[in-house]
């Protein structure tokens, strides 16, 4: 029978413990590095690309507040003015004219309690009464100024310049001359018109145009300040 001494004892035992951690070291090493290659963790909010859709807002199924969105004036977006929510009028002292036209400023004011927003150009025609038939061919726009956003807040005023040629510089065969007593306007953006009552010669013709319109500007109109 072989006797081990108590320090032989000792060295072997050192010996198992030492293999046996080394074999556990080399299996931690291994199912780590097949973890690593076999999953694939979603990243984090600092990684993406600014949203759940990429575009740095939150995806259609976020529960994120809506935003306010500014119109061209820096202010919360307005609705636009309804005809119903505006005075138009032509000022009797304003306008003049020059170059075989006359020039009238049309003014809308809002007359309702909050500011709604007004953008480019009215529509414009004579006519035989209010609410009576149309002479002549309606206004063409001048799009020599850019039509811009203009707030009206409550009881302001806005306006848009009217050029009104001289039926009298157009051969009568061609013109067929009368009174219009009546102009009719549709307010920016508006399908509702409203009438302005105000005397001009008039061409019956359709051939002839006589009425040229501006862009909408803030304030009310001022001779020799267009648009």
């Amino acid at each position: 029978m072989t006797t081990i001494s108590v320090t032989a004892r000792r060295g072997l035992a050192a010996v198992f413990l030492t293999a046996a951690a080394a074999m556990v070291a080399a299996c931690g090493s291994s199912g780590g590095n097949k973890a690593a290659t076999g999953s694939s963790a979603p990243p984090s909010a600092s990684q993406g690309t600014g949203g759940a859709n990429g575009t740095g807002t939150p995806s259609s199924g976020s529960s994120a507040a809506p935003s306010t969105t500014p119109s061209g004036h820096g202010q919360p977006m307005l609705t636009a003015c309804a005809t119903s929510a505006l005075a138009v009028t032509i000022p009797a002292n304003q306008g003049g004219g020059a170059a075989g036209s006359t020039y009238v400023p049309i003014d809308f004011t809002n007359t309702s309690g909050r500011a709604c927003e007004i953008y480019g150009f009215p529509g414009v025609s004579f006519v035989t009464a209010r609410g009576g038939s149309q002479i002549g061919a309606a206004a063409a726009r001048n799009t020599s100024y850019p039509s811009v956003n203009t707030m009206l807040a409550s009881h302001a005023t806005a306006h848009a310049w009217l050029q009104v040629a001289q039926a009298g510089n157009y051969p009568p065969s061609n013109c067929r001359q009368v009174t219009a007593g009546w102009l009719k306007v549709y307010p920016p953006g508006n399908t509702v018109a409203t009438y302005v009552n105000r005397s001009f010669p008039a061409c019956s013709s359709q051939k002839v145009n006589l009425l040229s319109v501006m862009p909408v500007r803030s304030g009310a109109g001022v001779e020799g300040k267009v648009p």
